[in-house]
């Protein structure tokens, strides 16, 4: 059986017209889906409001306890909760979620490294129980990257990440598409140019691009994730924009050398 998972940045949702053509899309689908979605501007906004200081290394987010109980409320309450009535408007059965509902993705903290990233998690396990019973189920489960160690403590996860470990797993029983959607139409060799996209990334492409600068800051996590995946065993991986989706060749094609040489020949 196939199997969408689909990130969306929480940037996306804080647009209420891409909100609602997205939300649209949704549930015009027929096979099942998860939705991982991320925290978008609101979290930074917010927390510049209390006084909390962001701080971001290579595009990644430096989570010290202040910053976590900020991003605690809006993860995985207003992004998630508003996504889900937007979704249960329409008919879609969703429920939100984040990592330690149903023990779904428990992570490790990062420590022992030069950089102190203070309450973040890397994703350890997802737990595919919680998930296939809330698919066979019907319902469309909404997952924020608010996750925990399995000891009373809250971590905060790179979504990319989370989208990448649920589709791996998933990919045990379905055929899992992997998409991330974000704010343009997928890698662009002009980021000014919306013509511009890439259509299949090899991961030798991928380097000398990232060598070359074409390709950096947070869109570099992203591409990580979606290459390990791939690399993993999930079927198909692709960056686009959420007014493409459903659309089978829009965006870039993550892809292998050996199916880049197929794609080829």
């Amino acid at each position: 059986m196939k199997c969408k998972v689909i990130k969306i940045g929480g940037a996306l949702i804080e647009d209420a017209g891409l909100l609602n053509r997205l939300c649209r899309k949704f549930a015009s689908m027929t096979s099942p889906f998860v939705i991982v979605h991320g925290g978008g501007t609101f979290a930074g906004q917010l927390a510049e409001r209390l006084g909390i200081p962001r701080k971001m290394i290579d595009g990644r987010r430096v989570t010290d306890r202040e910053t976590l109980e900020v991003t605690v409320m809006v993860y995985a309450g207003w992004i998630n909760k508003t996504l889900v009535a937007r979704l249960q408007a329409l008919g879609v059965n969703a429920c939100g979620l984040s990592g330690c509902d149903l023990n779904l993705v428990k992570a490790d903290r990062r420590e022992g490294q030069s950089i102190d990233w203070g309450y973040v998690g890397d994703v350890r396990l997802v737990r595919m129980g919680g998930l296939e019973l809330l698919l066979q189920a019907g319902v469309v489960p909404v997952i924020s990257p608010i996750t925990h160690d399995g000891k009373g403590v809250l971590l905060n996860s790179n979504a990319d990440g989370i989208a990448a470990a649920v589709a791996e797993t998933l990919g045990m029983c379905y055929d899992v598409e992997l998409i991330y959607c974000f704010d343009k139409k997928g890698v662009l060799t002009d980021v000014g140019d919306e013509g511009s996209v890439i259509p299949c990334l090899t991961p030798s492409l991928y380097e000398k691009d990232k060598q070359s600068g074409m390709i950096h800051s947070g869109m570099i996590p992203k591409l990580d994730n979606a290459f390990k995946s791939v690399s993993n065993g999930v079927q198909a991986v692709r960056l686009i924009h959420p007014d493409d989706l459903g659309q089978p060749d829009a965006g870039t094609r993550i892809i292998l050398e050996k199916q880049w040489m197929r794609v080829e020949q």
